[in-house]
């Protein structure tokens, strides 16, 4: 573990495993952290990579905007970096909209795509799933302030930019869609924060994917059900069944 310089951005992130490269992106609000079980289970395979992205965790934020668009361009800049080839990616909630900002930006760098519980444009939410009331403000403070190099006053800031940012995107199209040819597998739980038509629109438009809706399972899915998940997430990485070219 350790930083490096990612487009002028320090970040901080951890390897663990051996084998093929696999990039896990977190979800939004908190850090890499929130990834640790199944970055353990699947280090028993692969090299499982965990940044935190900028302004998350251990990495701190920087002047200006945070969007999906320079946090897909970070992420790309640290696969070139770090890993130094394509490699496999997991993204869950604002971290599967990395994923796919990343493999639109740079489809080179990314072998595939593991989306899950993510949306591909901002109106795909459920009303009020980004509502952050007393309760989840304060959990997610627990997260920050004990690692941030930003440190606890930052806190109010980083909230500011994470809604600002919610409002403005993902904004992509079913034209844009339709570029994106990475291997995706695209799964939610079936009481997720997004309509299941929401997924099955994404599942349509890329022209290489494979869908699931993970039963008994909310928007924690990968923890919800664990070994349901993982079996199907190294069933793709693995070069399993695909959608098929559509």
């Amino acid at each position: 573990m350790g930083y490096v310089d990612v487009g002028g951005v320090r970040t901080w992130y951890e390897v663990l495993g051996e084998g093929e490269p696999l990039v896990l992106l977190h979800p939004g609000g908190f850090d890499s952290r929130a990834m640790a079980e199944p970055a353990a289970a699947l280090a028993e395979s692969y090299t499982v990579y965990l940044p935190d992205r900028r302004a998350h965790g251990r990495t701190p934020d920087v002047p200006g905007d945070l969007t999906y668009e320079v946090m897909g361009a970070d992420t790309a800049a640290f696969i070139d970096t770090v890993v130094g080839g394509p490699a496999h990616l997991l993204g869950h909630s604002d971290g599967a909209v990395v994923g796919l900002l990343t493999a639109f930006q740079r489809p080179d760098l990314v072998r595939s795509l593991v989306f899950s519980s993510g949306v591909w444009h901002q109106t795909g939410w459920l009303p009020g799933v980004l509502d952050v009331d007393d309760d989840l403000r304060e959990f997610m403070r627990s997260w920050h302030d004990p690692v941030s190099p930003d440190g606890p006053g930052h806190f109010d800031e980083f909230v500011a930019k994470l809604d600002k940012m919610h409002q403005a995107g993902p904004s992509f199209t079913v034209e844009d869609l339709a570029t994106i040819r990475v291997p995706t597998l695209v799964m939610s739980g079936d009481d997720d924060e997004m309509p299941p038509e929401h997924l099955v629109a994404l599942h349509r438009a890329l022209p290489d994917a494979q869908l699931a809706i993970v039963p008994g399972a909310g928007h924690g899915s990968l923890l919800d059900k664990p070994e349901l998940c993982l079996l199907m997430i190294k069933d793709l990485l693995a070069g399993g069944t695909d959608g098929g070219p559509r």
